[in-house]
């Protein structure tokens, strides 16, 4: 049911992020960015419909290793309850496992379900400064009220 996305999902894609982001939830991102990043994206289909999508992000080559942050992990709301985000977030530290990625974090709302994954909650300042670049295009920026969350992928070898 999880599979890498394709071109004919980014209309999909794009709705189920635009629903969040209008909640406040979620980063608005553009038809056109979703397309750029396509290859980052998973979806969860049923029937020929997306019922969830998530992206894998490479963001950062530092010292301390390679890290991926999860982005736009949205699941359709009538959908919501079926393990559907926890196959999504699945297949992302699979993919981050298999590029030899050490680390993994996401910015949420979310937090118990990721720490049900195994993610620890962090201080967003041990963030590196990159990630804050799509930051800027929020409306709550400066003032960010998400969680940071992240996994070291050697523990889940």
């Amino acid at each position: 049911m999880v599979r890498k996305a394709v071109l004919d999902d980014v209309p999909a894609i794009h709705g189920l992020v635009e629903g969040y982001a209008l909640e406040g939830v979620m980063l608005h991102r553009p038809v056109s960015e979703i397309s750029e990043m396509l290859r980052d994206f998973f979806v969860y289909g049923d029937d020929g419909n997306v019922l969830g999508a998530a992206a894998l992000h490479i963001c950062s080559s530092d010292s301390s290793g390679d890290m991926a942050e999860i982005r736009s992990l949205a699941v359709r709301e009538d959908a919501v309850g079926r393990g559907i985000g926890t196959a999504l977030v699945a297949a992302c530290l699979n993919e981050a496992l298999s590029l030899g990625l050490k680390r993994v974090f996401a910015l949420t709302y979310k937090t118990g379900f990721f720490t049900k994954m195994g993610f620890k909650v962090v201080d967003k300042q041990t963030l590196p400064h990159k990630i804050w670049q799509d930051c800027v295009r929020c409306a709550k920026f400066p003032w960010c009220d998400e969680n940071a969350v992240i996994i070291e992928l050697r523990e889940l070898e």
